[in-house]
């Protein structure tokens, strides 16, 4: 019997008064999918009173994550957008953690860099990259995907966005795994007070470049924006910090795991790669669907403001409300066969992995553009990438993600 049999009877043993979906451990080794799938059909908004992140209620189904993601008065993100709580010592304030008109000023700040002009511009740019990046992997021998090409892409765009010396684009993906970690004995994190000490040294980092930019002139990198604007010039540093780290994450997780879950969903569908492979003009379509299909932000929360009502449950003021977007993402109320993966479904833009509301993604397009770009490059290329191993999962209930995927390139 395969693991993910043995799970789908155990997630129907556990009762529904002890199922905690928050757990890291089921999204690392993949078995999550019968909890969502209990939840969305047994309790579509399950409230979990003991769990290692306090009580908290779950929203599993499409339309109930929406109408929670779109109303920010009664849910509020200025408590936290992830489930675990950190510790108002090492709090960082952010744009997504601001109600308006705070957080409209400072998104706006930054939004010039991912409108349509700056994406037009940055497109021969990545499509360079990606072919650099594609005609450098070895041939005929096993290696990372997940370091190679999805962490590479990635790190270098976000270098372009912040202006970034190239040589240390490294530092933005450590940064990134650093501040999307939660502290626990034996990872790599181990300690609220280590993860901080770490995201000085990223803010003392920056600091250094915010002190060039705002005595040069204005120009469009993400740093001269915020040094330049009324919104963001007088920051505290503590806020600095925490907008450096939205937009490093924003920027990096997204695109990242999703370059390296759409490799994975074509090795496990072939007929859609092939579907692909004949009709090229699939591919934004293909991106569409592979971003909902790997969800890769698992969840965001909300605290609620005022006591309401979601899906029929009474939700008192200042309990924790958390959209498992990677649940409503597989909604078969709205979503049709929604565990499968087709690349040309109907309505394939209608996913929830950038959120609702006024914290919708703000890069999203530009997510899209890089996987589109690195699609039309793999087939123009007609590489054959084959996976050689199993994919290696990161235990974390919010980045749904990988760190290892080998596979080999046949020359």
């Amino acid at each position: 019997m395969s693991r993910r049999s043995e799970d789908h009877e155990a997630d129907d043993i556990i009762p529904l008064s002890e199922l905690d979906v928050s757990e890291g451990r089921r999204f690392q080794d993949d078995s999550i999918w019968g909890f969502f799938d209990r939840l969305r059909r047994e309790d579509p908004v399950h409230y979990c009173k003991d769990s290692p992140h306090g009580p908290y209620w779950s929203v599993t189904k499409y339309r109930d994550i929406v109408a929670v993601d779109t109303n920010h008065k009664a849910f509020s993100s200025e408590q936290g957008v992830t489930i675990v709580d950190v510790p108002d010592k090492h709090w960082t304030q952010s744009f997504i953690k601001m109600g308006p008109p705070k957080h409209t000023e400072q998104r706006n700040t930054v939004s010039p860099i991912v409108g349509p002009e700056s994406l037009t511009k940055l497109e021969t740019l990545i499509r360079s990259r990606v072919r650099a990046i594609l005609d450098g992997l070895p041939r005929n021998e096993a290696f990372n995907w997940v370091d190679m090409v999805s962490i590479e892409l990635t790190t270098q765009m976000l270098a372009t966005l912040f202006d970034f010396p190239f040589e240390d684009r490294r530092l933005l993906t450590y940064w990134s795994d650093v501040a999307v970690t939660t502290p626990k004995a034996g990872h790599a994190i181990d300690s609220w007070d280590q993860r901080s000490t770490i995201l000085s040294e990223c803010l003392d980092y920056f600091t250094g470049l915010w002190n060039e930019r705002i005595n040069a002139e204005p120009r469009l990198d993400l740093i001269s924006l915020m040094a330049h604007s009324p919104a963001t010039r007088h920051m505290k540093p503590s806020e600095f910090l925490g907008n450096l780290i939205l937009l490093i994450v924003g920027g990096n997780d997204t695109t990242r795991n999703s370059i390296t879950g759409g490799l994975l969903f074509m090795s496990q569908y072939p007929s859609e790669l092939r579907k692909l492979a004949d009709n090229p003009k699939l591919v934004s379509s293909a991106v569409s669907e592979i971003i909902r299909y790997q969800t890769p932000i698992a969840h965001m929360r909300r605290t609620a403001a005022v006591d309401s009502i979601v899906g029929g449950k009474q939700i008192r003021k200042g309990d924790k409300v958390v959209m498992w977007y990677i649940s409503g993402n597989r909604d078969e109320e709205i979503i049709e066969n929604a565990n499968s993966f087709a690349i040309d479904r109907k309505n394939v833009r209608q996913h929830l992995s950038f959120g609702f509301g006024i914290h919708r993604c703000l890069g999203r397009h530009l997510a899209e553009l890089q996987l589109r770009v690195l699609w039309e490059e793999i087939l123009d290329a007609r590489l054959e990438i084959v996976i050689v191993g199993e994919p290696e999962r990161i235990a974390s209930n919010f980045v749904h993600g990988y760190s290892a995927l080998p596979v080999r390139i046949e020359a």
